[in-house]
């Protein structure tokens, strides 16, 4: 029954290199260098030294052979019985041993016993996953920026697990996900590497759909002036799934960098729009000037002046009154975008009529009717008289000052009846 138990153990080992062999993405050289050293390790446990075993292993067809060789001395001589073997019991494998020759004998796997089987399958089944984690490593390591294309094979609540044409899996967070994505198990998706982490050896892909370079990477493949060197991408902001600011720079003056990647009639935007989840992209000529920077920044508003600070990289941006919408945007998403794409803070103010009074009035001398929070969360964002919040967008003063839109309507209710008056 013991010895049953142990053939079935080896056999049951057998198959586990099968299974290796059939499953496993490792190249031959590779494995069977696992298996040998893996089958080394029980030896070492067992017999003190491996040095005088042979392991031959065929993964091709999930079989191995073991030989031990010891050197036959005189009997009663042995001084290291896994390394020599006496006269007599050579004699018994074969009759015409003589001393001084080397006896090779095959090591039956199933007298390691269920102990050292167990262990050595965990040993392989081990060295083999941590293969596999260099090999998805080393695939993936040097490839963060490229879009790739994978199925979806799991939909989770925080994350998408998608697999690729070897079955590797990638992760697409909910974090990377555009909020109008929608996912079946099984279709095709595209999204940029956003980065590769390895802590402990244990890989993990990071997929992106939100991120910059998916955009920049798309684009690439729509235009061929970019991928050639004669346009080029000086920055992208993205709002994912809403709207998406570029700015793009020709090195060929015949060019007009903007026409070539919108293409006609947006002839190569419709994909990009359509991939992104119908994410508005707008196109601008960068320019290293900061203020006209601003201003095609903040487009399609027309802009009257602009005032920058570029130390501490704020601009005061003035317009009429019709222009305000337009510069702000639906949900202030204009003006955001050129914020971030031009990296400055971008404060937006209505031009004062020219026959309007000058007179002004301090903030603090409202003390009576606003509450002083109020008036200190408005000063707080660089707004001191009555006439600056008035010529200040509402949506900024909700946003900047981190009011209640409530409370902004009154603040603005109180300060207009005082001209009213």
């Amino acid at each position: 029954m013991v010895a049953r138990k142990k053939e079935e153990e080896a056999v049951s080992m057998i198959d586990t290199f099968r299974e290796f062999k059939d499953t496993k993405n490792i190249d031959r050289t590779t494995l069977v260098s696992v298996l040998e050293e893996s089958f080394r390790n029980v030896l070492a446990k067992i017999y003190g030294s491996d040095e005088n075993f042979d392991v031959i292993v065929n993964p091709d067809k999930g079989d191995f052979e073991i030989y031990r060789n010891r050197m036959v001395v005189a009997d009663g001589e042995v001084a290291d019985e896994n390394k020599e073997i006496a006269l007599k019991e050579a004699q018994k494998i074969e009759p015409d041993y003589e001393i001084g020759e080397e006896v090779s004998e095959p090591v039956n796997f199933a007298k390691f016993g269920r102990r050292a089987i167990l262990n050595l399958r965990q040993t392989l089944a081990s060295k083999v996953l941590e293969l596999e984690h260099d090999s998805l490593y080393n695939k993936y390591k040097d490839r963060v920026g490229q879009v790739i294309s994978g199925e979806v094979y799991q939909i989770w609540k925080r994350e998408v697990l998608v697999v690729d044409d070897e079955n590797n899996e990638l992760i697409l967070p909910k974090s990377e996900q555009i909020p109008s994505d929608q996912y079946r198990k099984g279709e095709t998706i595209r999204a940029v590497i956003l980065r590769v982490d390895n802590e402990n050896n244990n890989p993990k892909i990071i997929l992106s759909r939100t991120s910059p370079m998916f955009l920049e990477r798309l684009l690439e493949a729509e235009v061929p002036e970019i991928n050639d060197g004669l346009i080029s991408i000086k920055k992208i902001a993205r709002m994912p799934g809403e709207r998406a600011k570029i700015a793009v720079e020709s090195y060929d003056e015949r060019i007009d960098p903007v026409g070539a990647c919108v293409g006609v009639k947006g002839s190569r935007v419709h994909g990009i729009v359509r991939e992104l989840c119908n994410e508005n992209i707008d196109v601008i000529n960068y320019t290293s000037n900061v203020k006209l920077f601003i201003q095609r920044a903040l487009s399609p508003a027309k802009v009257t002046s602009i005032t920058v600070d570029e130390e501490n990289h704020k601009a005061e941006v003035y317009l009429q009154p019709e222009e305000v919408s337009l510069a702000i945007g639906r949900s202030g998403l204009n003006i955001k975008l050129a914020s971030m794409l031009t990296e400055f803070t971008i404060d937006v103010f209505r031009v004062l009529d020219e026959n309007e009074d000058n007179e002004d009035i301090y903030l603090d001398e409202f003390a009576d009717e606003i509450d002083q929070w109020v008036i200190d969360a408005i000063k707080a964002i660089g707004l001191d008289t009555a006439k600056q919040v008035l010529n200040a967008p509402r949506e900024m003063l909700i946003e900047k000052a981190d009011l209640e839109e409530e409370t902004v309507d009154n603040l603005l209710r109180v300060l207009k009846a005082e001209f009213e008056q």
